[in-house]
């Protein structure tokens, strides 16, 4: 079986020194590594990619999501070369979207839903709202997030999502919309591995559907590209990518591993 070799970042989040006052800062911290990786158990997983309208003509999406600029950025120049080595090298790509439909046109969407057929029947989750929980949640959403001047614009721009062309898939690559889809892609092309791209790292790539959660808990290693990707950040933690930083951190204490760009690529155009 063929075999990636590369450097992978993991964290040492072992060695606390109780001589100090904060004894977490006796952590090796992070320390990069050479790993090898089968190629045929493993995966590259391109998530959430998303092309919306301008700012001028969504302005209240970008008030509430001022990552998509530095999103934008990241396709146009780190997605490429990325996605053109793991093809080059025969590693699958598999493609994760979400949403209103935007991607059913695909011809590996439809393969994904042949294969996986009906989802699962979900559990019954909360009893009825009657307690008045609705309006908790929109209170939440109009004065917190995204903010109640903004909310026609995000149904404008979510009415326009489409993927950019520099992340659509090729060659019939699967794309999938749920957790069950995924899996059943991944048990068929006997994938244990995956590798994420994509947005955000500490939200839809943790949280959603086919997310870093879900693919753990079903057994799956689930590892990250440092350049491919970046947070959803509040006020405090922008200056310095603070979010982005701790998403890194808890992928490579609770997930798999941290890879950057250059190296993997270097990897898959030699395997």
């Amino acid at each position: 079986m063929k075999q990636l070799e590369l450097p992978a970042w993991i964290y040492r989040q072992h060695g606390a020194d109780y001589s100090r006052e904060v004894p977490h800062e006796g952590y090796g911290g992070w320390k990069e590594i050479p790993v090898s990786l089968p190629l045929a158990r493993t995966a590259l997983v391109s998530m959430h990619v998303w092309a919306f309208p301008s700012r001028d003509e969504v302005p209240g999406l970008y008030s509430s999501h001022p990552y998509l600029p530095g999103a934008e950025i990241i396709v146009r120049d780190v997605f490429p070369p990325l996605l053109a080595a793991a093809r080059g090298a025969g590693l699958p790509v598999i493609h994760v979207v979400g949403g209103k439909d935007y991607y059913s046109h695909f011809p590996g969407y439809k393969r994904a839903v042949e294969l996986a057929g009906p989802e699962p029947e979900a559990p019954a989750g909360a009893a009825p709202d009657l307690e008045g929980v609705g309006k908790l949640r929109e209170l939440i959403r109009d004065e917190g997030y995204p903010g109640a001047d903004n909310l026609a614009d995000l149904a404008r721009a979510h009415g326009a999502t489409r993927i950019p062309h520099e992340a659509s898939p090729v060659d019939g690559e699967y794309v999938v919309a749920t957790t069950h889809q995924l899996n059943v892609v991944c048990r068929e092309l006997n994938v244990a591995h995956l590798v994420y791209m994509g947005f955000n790292t500490n939200w839809c790539l943790l949280m959603s559907p086919c997310g870093m959660l879900d693919m753990q808990r079903l057994g799956y290693m689930c590892s990250l590209i440092r350049q491919a990707t970046n947070a959803v950040e509040s006020k405090e933690s922008a200056r310095g990518e603070k979010n982005k930083e701790e998403a890194l951190w808890r992928t490579a204490v609770g997930f798999g591993l941290v890879f950057d760009d250059t190296s993997l690529i270097q990897a898959l155009d030699s395997c």
